[in-house]
């Protein structure tokens, strides 16, 4: 049996977790004193680890300030409201479960306690044989995350996907010699992840086994 391997993004691909990230960076940037950068900027950054993101955002700000702050705030608004599942995923996820030959993983900008607990929230605990965070490696789109998974799960890169919602995935894969697949309800739009290699760009969850199916043929 030849073993496949998936790698799921979270924020923007698995779950919905814009108005969480929109609110905690307004609160960060308030507690620093600095001007928040518009909205499409922002949720351009998902995916970074967070010291790259801010310094993007804003290269003369205090960047680790603006980390702690961050975090701080992100932590408080989880306790009360957790990102939702975007609708199929739950589905999807199942159904990938179900074939033996496929195993399941994460590679996300977020910090493992954060994972952890949204994770947990949702019921998802377990189903991942290998979770990649921030905490542990280099920010996307370095490859690092993608090659430490494949080392952990002994699939080759020709039978393994990153699935995203930015060119940050789309680019660590192609980093990491692995084919990615996009996902156009996220937070780059779709043209940006076909100018990053995604072999696909998918609209709804129920189209990944498909989009999968076309992938392994070819391999």
């Amino acid at each position: 049996m030849t073993l496949r391997l998936v790698v799921f993004d979270v924020d923007g691909t698995l779950v919905d977790s814009q108005a969480l990230i929109l609110g905690a960076m307004a609160a960060a940037f308030d507690a620093v004193g600095a001007p928040l950068p518009p909205r499409a900027q922002v949720l351009g950054i998902v995916g970074l680890s967070l010291p790259v993101a801010m310094a993007r955002l804003a290269p003369d700000a205090d960047g680790a300030a603006l980390v702690a702050a961050y975090r701080d705030a992100f932590f408080r608004m989880r306790l009360r409201d957790t990102a939702p599942l975007y609708p199929g995923a739950l589905n999807t996820l199942d159904a990938l479960a179900r074939d033996p030959a496929v195993l399941l993983g994460i590679a996300t900008g977020k910090s493992r306690r954060g994972l952890e607990a949204l994770l947990d929230a949702h019921g998802l605990a377990g189903r991942f044989v290998t979770v990649q965070t921030a905490d542990d490696h280099p920010s996307k789109p370095h490859p690092s995350m993608l090659a430490r998974a494949m080392a952990d799960t002994g699939v080759e890169p020709a039978q393994a996907v990153m699935v995203g919602d930015t060119s940050f995935d789309m680019d660590m894969a192609r980093a990491a010699g692995m084919a990615a697949i996009g996902v156009g309800w996220g937070y780059h739009p779709a043209a940006d992840l076909h100018a990053a290699g995604a072999a696909a760009v998918i609209d709804r969850f129920d189209a990944l086994a498909g989009a999968l199916g076309t992938l392994w043929e070819a391999a």
